[in-house]
């Protein structure tokens, strides 16, 4: 439900001469920390025995005094702003803290070794889960065989999750340099590449000649993009904004900034299509670049692929609010938090299964040689961690055979599981490891 207009709410108050009534509601306070839209607002008991139009009123006024501009515009040329809330103070000094220190992860769950490979598990988990946000199809387990095998994509949608996840690792490598337009041009081709009806739409900007993208809820046209005669002015103030060489005066938390270039980029809809994994995906190259390197760690899709319409929503909330971006920056602190979150609990609950794991290796009775328990430890520290019969024998200086008979033994016992990589055989830990120790 579109907001009321507050000019002229102010203008009809005024306007009645009840000076009392004014004065009441412009300097009362009221609790604004859920930040409602009016959308929100209008479902709920007013205070004071008001009207919803004037709850509305007293809020706004106050927003109004407390925002702050960025130097982005929307359709109408006016400049896009937020409000500096408690909850996004307190939400930026967390993601501070825990994304640009340190993990503390118990028993190294995070080996130098062990990093890397998570950080390749995320970006698989991004890749899937961005992609699958924007309509593609193929199953997780699908997903991840095609993105840990290499083989090539079948289709539209592994193509695009293959496009994905080789684009996150652009990001990855890129995050020191400055954004230009043509990084964004070369982002969005990259992702978009081998998925569009027209494969020259790929990395070029929508033009005049094309019919604007718009988008829509069933029969309802929910946003108007800019017209795409701006498109290419708009994007170097968005280059300018991200690498924070346009803003000046206030200071401008790097975390809102991050989320500010996602939304731009949803916002302004620049490409045909692939405009939400690009802005997903610039999110990241931001988070990074201004040094939380616990980004790389987390994924954000999966935890707005749980609830795409409150995504969807805080966009449409700003828009419909004078441009005010503080519904969309509190959602995606939510999402990011939540992320965090996630990571931290992998870290728990990894911690101790290697515990559990190093416990039941080390017990007596257990039927297995030195070499057999040194190498389910390590596969147990990391899901994708492989060894083949060669890679075996050359670590523990023994025959082929030897490690043959070693690996064979523990596939038996159902402690690691042989997969066909190839033309060799890699063994990896069962998922079902401390089941089959006996846990």
């Amino acid at each position: 439900m579109p907001a009321p207009n507050i000019d002229a709410a102010l203008k009809n108050l005024a306007s009645t001469g009840d000076t009392e009534k004014l004065t009441r509601i412009l300097q009362t306070h009221i609790d604004d920390s859920a930040y409602f839209h009016w959308d929100q607002l209008r479902h709920r008991t007013p205070p004071q025995k008001w009207t919803h139009e004037d709850w509305w009123l007293s809020i706004k006024f106050r927003r109004r005094q407390q925002r702050r501009t960025v130097r982005l515009r929307d359709k109408s040329g006016s400049n896009f702003s937020y409000v500096l809330t408690d909850k996004i103070l307190e939400a930026c000094e967390e993601i501070s803290s825990r994304a640009s220190g340190q993990v503390a992860a118990a028993e190294r769950v995070l080996t130098t070794q062990g990093r890397d490979k998570y950080i390749v598990k995320s970006l698989v988990e991004e890749a899937i889960t961005s992609s699958q946000l924007e309509g593609a199809s193929t199953s997780r387990r699908v997903a991840k065989e095609l993105l840990e095998t290499g083989r090539d994509p079948s289709d539209k949608s592994e193509t695009m999750i293959f496009n994905n996840y080789v684009a996150m690792q652009y990001i990855k490598e890129t995050a020191q340099d400055e954004l230009t337009p043509e990084r964004v041009l070369h982002l969005h081709k990259m992702l978009a590449d081998g998925t569009l009806d027209d494969p020259e739409d790929a990395g070029r900007l929508e033009t005049p000649d094309h019919t604007r993208v718009s988008v829509w809820d069933q029969d309802l046209q929910v946003h108007v993009p800019p017209p795409a005669e701006e498109l290419p002015q708009r994007l170097q103030e968005l280059c300018d904004f991200a690498n924070g060489t346009s803003q000046a005066g206030r200071y401008l938390p790097p975390v809102v900034r991050s989320i500010i270039v996602h939304f731009m980029l949803g916002y302004d809809h620049y490409f045909i299509d692939g405009n939400g994994r690009t802005a997903r995906a610039l999110f990241y190259w931001s988070m990074l670049h201004e040094g939380y390197w616990l980004s790389e760690y987390v994924t954000i899709s999966r935890i707005l692929r749980k609830a795409p319409s409150k995504y969807a929503v805080s966009y449409l909330y700003t828009e419909d609010d004078e441009g005010d971006l503080t519904y969309f920056i509190h959602h995606q602190l939510d999402v990011f938090l939540r992320a965090m979150n996630d990571l931290d609990a992998y870290l728990s609950a990894k911690s101790q299964e290697l515990k559990s794991v190093r416990a039941a290796l080390q017990s007596e009775g257990l039927n297995l040689n030195h070499r057999q328990i040194d190498t389910l430890e390590w596969l147990a520290r990391e899901e994708s961690h492989s060894i083949t019969v060669q890679s075996y024998a050359k670590k523990y200086r023994i025959g082929d055979q030897t490690a043959r008979n070693d690996l064979n033994e523990m596939t038996q016992l159902g402690h690691v599981i042989a997969v066909k990589i190839g033309r060799a055989n890699h063994w990896r830990a069962n998922p079902n490891l401390q089941k089959t120790l006996g846990l």
